[in-house]
């Protein structure tokens, strides 16, 4: 369902050039199929001319088995392309063959070096197939066998952990329930991903207010403008790295017309077993330097809570939540979202000398480093959790300026971010010119191979440990157990 594919489908046809396109329908992607495409293909494996041609070949064949039989069989599905037609692949300048049975290597094997050696012009071959097949439970449970992490392979269970703490995603899913129930201008929308963003539950609460247009994240970011230009409150839920497919979208259709869509961004920096293509680099750079956004990352659960109540309640234009995969924090809930004031940070804890300023789910680990820095020189640092990369809490960073020698900034984004916001403020300001130093701390310039989540963090520089020896000219600095192990050794 993704636009590119009906790009390359048009411009393939005109081209006229050879070309085989095999067109492997499963039935789903990491969900269950949504639009009329999916609904087409389901008409051409099931249609009434193909079933009238089974039944006529199962007379011809009764009571036969053998060499005739299978003969019969494979000239059934070359045929079925001929009967049903392809209407669709034809007038866009392809010749249509199937559906096959994509699991029957007696039938597909030969249609596939008959379309190689014989071939003239485009050709697209629709092979059908199942999800999972050779796998009970996969072909059980289709979807929770896209991508899965340890399990029993005799078995099919999982390798379940006790989680300390509700997800991220689960939390805004609840958060945005409850607001829906007081207010019916909401709606959601996915891209094909409502079980990973938690709107699966949004759409069994409210199936009227919940869209998902499929693997189109270009339409659902226009889909969203469309409906905030009719008073509507969309919330568009989408992993980070699948948010860069729409860029034109969010700029032309939701930045340049100022229109309150609500992006809640999910899997926002690194992924662990997800690897470089899923992991959320980017969005902080590429939305930030966008005129009308409210940029803001939540720095635990409740961070996130109050950050969908804000997003809710800001109509002025558009606005982005972004926060991390996986389990949160474990702070408390708050039975109800506070709206925050826009563009304003907070100071977590006073110190002296350096100030470690956060944007995100890393403050755990800058608290950390605060602790570890007290230990070691007995001078704690400054804490702020700055909630928004955009608007810049100027103010606050003014303050910090003048009572400090040193800003860290920490984030789990890319150069061009909320380090490069600042130290631009900074400098326009005159701090700089004074003799104030910075450091920014962001995710190094390269794609990060998949690893566990912490291995990852401390790989880009990102650990605890690592902000601490930031706020000190990257002095070493170790634990106390790594101070006791080190005496030991």
């Amino acid at each position: 369902s993704a636009g590119r594919a009906f790009e390359a489908l048009n411009n393939a046809g005109a081209l006229k050039k050879r070309l085989i396109v095999i067109l492997n329908d499963n039935d789903m992607s990491i969900a269950p199929p949504v639009g009329a495409m999916s609904s087409y293909l389901a008409k051409l494996w099931s249609g009434a001319g193909y079933q009238s041609f089974r039944g006529a070949i199962k007379k011809v064949t009764g009571g036969v088995s053998g060499g005739l039989e299978r003969a019969a069989k494979r000239a059934e599905e070359f045929a079925k392309g001929f009967v049903v037609g392809g209407t669709l692949f034809e007038e866009l300048g392809f010749q249509y063959y199937g559906p096959v049975d994509g699991h029957n290597l007696e039938v597909l094997v030969p249609v596939l070096e008959n379309l190689r050696d014989n071939g003239r012009g485009p050709v697209l071959l629709h092979a059908v197939t199942q999800k999972g097949k050779g796998y009970a439970p996969a072909e059980r449970a289709a979807d929770k066998y896209h991508g899965v992490g340890k399990f029993n392979p005799e078995t099919g269970e999982k390798h379940k952990t006790v989680a300390a703490a509700p997800t991220y995603t689960k939390v805004f899913s609840d958060t945005l329930i409850k607001l829906a129930e007081q207010d019916d201008k909401i709606i959601a929308i996915t891209a094909a991903m409502p079980d990973g963003t938690g709107l699966d539950k949004f759409g069994a609460r409210f199936p009227d207010r919940m869209f998902d247009v499929g693997i189109a994240e270009q339409h659902g970011v226009t889909f969203a403008a469309g409906a905030a230009t009719e008073g509507m409150k969309p919330f568009a839920a989408v992993y980070s790295t699948f948010l860069q497919r729409a860029y034109d979208q969010i700029v032309h259709d939701v930045a340049i017309q100022n229109l309150p869509v609500r992006f809640m961004i999910d899997r926002a920096g690194l992924v662990g077993a997800d690897g470089p293509t899923h992991a959320g680099s980017f969005d902080i750079a590429y939305l930030g330097c966008l005129p009308n956004f409210v940029l803001m990352a939540a720095a635990d659960e409740a961070d996130l809570v109050d950050m969908v109540a804000t997003a809710h309640a800001h109509d002025a234009g558009p606005c982005a939540v972004r926060y991390p995969r996986g389990e949160g924090t474990g702070v408390p809930l708050p039975e109800k979202g506070r709206v925050l004031p826009i563009g304003k940070g907070e100071i977590v804890k006073r110190g002296a000398r350096t100030a470690i300023v956060c944007f995100g789910a890393r403050l755990s680990q800058a608290k950390q480093a605060a602790r570890l820095v007290e230990e070691q020189t007995g001078s704690a640092p400054t804490l702020v959790n700055a909630k928004f990369a955009k608007p810049l809490d100027t103010a606050l960073l003014s303050e910090l300026a003048e009572s400090h020698d040193k800003i860290v900034t920490v984030e789990e984004g890319s150069v061009g971010g909320f380090g490069s916001y600042v130290l631009h403020y900074l400098n326009d300001a005159g701090y700089l010119e004074k003799g104030l130093r910075v450091k920014t701390l962001y995710l190094p310039d390269i794609f990060l191979d998949q690893d566990a989540p912490e291995a990852m963090y401390e790989t880009a520089g990102l650990s605890a440990r690592q902000i601490a020896e930031a706020c000190y000219g990257n002095t070493p600095f170790a634990t106390k157990t790594e101070k006791k192990i080190s005496e030991t050794a």
